[in-house]
């Protein structure tokens, strides 16, 4: 690169949503300015909204254009390779205030043909949960078009679906086709292809501030859902100062890091690094300079930093493409 490659942070892009409330603000320090914010983009080309870094020699320039200017550097020689100029991951956290509707997000073959996108299998981590909090994933048993779209029509649709409680630090992997819901009083970290492509079935009859009900996909879905019953629930080790494995799948792989003091990072230059800081404060050190983050904050450390340290007491989840 012509210059000093570095970590980089990016502005959040604040998405007002209709089940949206302040925990962004009051747990994570985002900057929202108003009591309806569900979203907080954290990273991502999105068309449309794309993230501009918020650090250093490139602050005010979209990641896109970094991407453009220095592939290989930014992304890494094995994902450019891949995945072209396209950024293939999109990470956000999400507050919660009331249920989210029960959607589905088709499988990459699907959106491809709909709508030229990747697929969208994603992960959550709960971050923070009210008591008695529960997210909607897949269904109690297994089930069919038919018996959905019965249960459907007569709005008893929730009572085929798998209702979990939850607690903070649980993650659950949901690949395409998995019907789900985050439930109300919950903070959850998200990481997911780069898609914005969901299909609504449900919204609780909801209005909202001009009387009017979302919009509904039913028809989209129908081919999008797995009627299975899915296994989300995954379960991980949490030894200090190591990478903690776990969600390994062919768009990511997320561990989990316990800092208690320092560990030395060694990358090959074949993907980019992401770190979400979920609790705590931390610290990259790299090239002589100390690059400081705190819980809330999202870093990429472009795969060209192949060698630097993580220093302080966090809980991070760790992101990359293998």
């Amino acid at each position: 690169m012509k210059s000093k490659i570095y970590p980089l942070r990016f502005e959040a892009i604040l998405k007002e949503r209709i089940w949206g409330g302040e925990k962004l603000k009051t747990i994570l320090n985002k900057p929202i300015t108003s009591n309806i914010t569900g979203e907080s983009w954290e990273l991502s080309t999105v068309e449309g909204d794309v993230s501009v870094i918020a650090n250093g020699e490139y602050k005010g320039t979209a990641l896109s254009e970094l991407i453009n200017e220095f592939p290989n550097e930014i992304l890494g020689t094995a994902v450019y390779k891949r995945f072209g100029n396209q950024f293939p991951l999109l990470f956000k956290y999400l507050d919660a205030r009331e249920d989210l509707s029960i959607q589905v997000h088709p499988n990459d073959e699907l959106a491809k043909k709909r709508h030229n996108s990747f697929g969208k299998t994603e992960m959550w981590y709960i971050m923070q949960a009210d008591d008695d909090a529960r997210i909607i994933v897949g269904f109690k048993d297994n089930s069919n078009a038919e018996e959905y779209l019965k249960h459907l029509k007569d709005n008893t649709l929730v009572s085929i679906l798998d209702d979990v409680k939850v607690k903070p630090g649980d993650v659950f992997f949901l690949e395409t086709g998995t019907v789900h819901a985050i439930g109300a009083g919950l903070l959850v970290a998200e990481i997911q292809q780069t898609s914005d492509i969901t299909y609504r079935l449900y919204d609780f009859d909801r209005k909202d501030a001009n009387g009017n009900t979302r919009e509904l996909h039913v028809d989209l879905a129908l081919e999008a859902i797995n009627y299975k019953k899915v296994n989300t629930y995954k379960e991980y080790s949490k030894e200090v100062n190591q990478s903690n494995s776990i969600v390994a799948c062919p768009y990511f792989t997320t561990n989990f890091i316990p800092l208690e003091n320092d560990k030395k990072v060694e990358n090959t230059g074949l993907t980019f690094i992401v770190y979400m800081c979920i609790e705590g404060t931390f610290e990259i050190e790299y090239d002589a300079v100390t690059y400081s983050y705190r819980k809330g904050d999202t870093v990429l450390v472009p795969a060209a930093m192949k060698s630097y340290d993580l220093r302080g007491k966090a809980s991070i989840l760790e992101i990359y493409i293998s």
